[in-house]
């Protein structure tokens, strides 16, 4: 009796939904931990774009600093230490007008301090 179920079990052929499984699951974990998130950084990036301004501090990809000076449809006139360059949107990476806000803020305080002490020494 046990030799039949046994000859029963090894002549049973695996489903094909079984082998199939382990690439489904691979395939669902791509798309949440790759795929997905790319999207939505691009997309981002996109809104960013569009978002530009003129006066903005910027970084391009390549590592440019420089302020907006004109913005077109497609491309952006920046100022890099008196240099004027034409790039386009796309080549933006983020914006650094709030950066340098805050390190002109803390230079200015640092010298109107330094002021300060200066006066009350004399």
């Amino acid at each position: 009796m046990n030799h039949l179920f046994f000859s029963l079990f090894l002549q049973a052929q695996p489903s094909p939904l079984g082998s199939f499984l382990p690439f489904l699951l691979l395939i669902v974990v791509l798309y949440f931990f790759m795929i997905r998130p790319q999207v939505k950084r691009q997309k981002e990036e996109a809104k960013f774009a569009e978002s530009v301004v003129k006066g903005m501090r910027i970084v391009t990809a390549a590592g440019i600093h420089g302020k907006v000076q004109e913005v077109g449809d497609t491309y952006v006139i920046i100022e890099s230490e008196n240099s004027r360059l034409k790039i386009n949107k796309n080549a933006i990476s983020k914006e650094l007008s709030q950066v340098y806000k805050d390190v002109n803020a803390s230079v200015l305080g640092t010298k109107k301090e330094e002021a300060e002490d200066l006066a009350r020494k004399k």
